[in-house]
């Protein structure tokens, strides 16, 4: 992966920023971001593609990441913290300017274990597993952007407690992004890897939204749909998931979208 292949948002070169320090938001339907601290923002997005560069180029010219020094596995994990009641887990390291790592869809912060020992050597980096993945608990909720966008907000605002630089993959792009409009003050700039694009219609009518919230709340979905709604998720669902993530069909997978005929 080329120093290219990081995108970074438009920094206070654009001209439309109102003062130094201070990030600004667009308005939805055209929006942008405008990130102060263009130097901060150039060097977490070198280090982290010169980090993807070293393992990406070593892997393919040993067949392995034999010599890149990696995060440790822990299998019960490294730090946790309770967000609205739920265990949420996250990796710490390095000291200095915080980077808050967000792996995409399917993944975890581990997805970042070639990063982080990189990065750490500069910076304080942070990779949270969002909600539903990697260490981080399994709740039963409705999955959407905004729960999320909502995680990350919190995870900046108790544990980093200070502006720090996103850096999203796939879906964690999309949640950077948006963690970016809604509380600029936490956020010094981003970085974006492959990054999601946005879900849902931005162009729905409000008229056609208010329809669906009132749907929810009425009585029918409260007491019948919902719950027959929960106990779907809970078995069929949880089985289809346990089914998916049995070691043999993970590498049948892996090695259907792989040259690789080895684990």
């Amino acid at each position: 992966m080329s120093v290219a292949s990081v995108a970074a948002l438009r920094t206070a070169g654009s001209g439309r920023c109102r003062g130094a320090g201070s990030p600004q938001v667009g308005l939805n339907g055209g929006r942008f971001l405008v990130m102060q601290r263009r130097e901060l923002v150039t060097k977490a997005g070198i280090a982290l593609a010169v980090s993807c560069s070293m393992a990406t180029s070593s892997a393919s010219a040993n067949g392995s990441a034999q010599g890149l020094e990696v995060l440790p596995f822990k299998a019960d994990g490294y730090n946790f913290w309770t967000w609205r009641g739920r265990r949420i887990h996250y990796v710490e390291q390095g000291a200095g300017q915080p980077i808050v790592l967000i792996h995409g869809f399917g993944a975890s912060a581990f997805h970042w274990r070639y990063n982080i020992p990189e990065l750490a050597k500069k910076y304080k980096v942070y990779a949270i597993d969002l909600l539903g993945f990697g260490w981080s608990e399994k709740a039963l909720v409705d999955y959407e952007a905004t729960i999320w966008m909502e995680q990350v907000s919190d995870f900046l605002r108790e544990i980093v407690k200070e502006p720090a630089v996103l850096v999203g993959n796939s879906l964690g792009g999309f949640t950077t992004l948006f963690t970016a409009t809604e509380v600029p003050d936490l956020v010094r700039g981003v970085v974006l890897l492959n990054s999601a694009g946005q879900f849902g219609d931005p162009n729905k009518p409000a008229a056609a939204l208010a329809e669906e919230e009132e749907e929810e709340g009425s009585p029918l979905s409260r007491f019948i749909v919902k719950p027959l709604k929960e106990a779907f998720q809970r078995v069929v669902l949880g089985f289809l998931f346990w089914q998916s993530k049995q070691p043999a069909r993970v590498e049948k997978v892996l090695k259907s979208v792989t040259n690789v005929n080895s684990t």
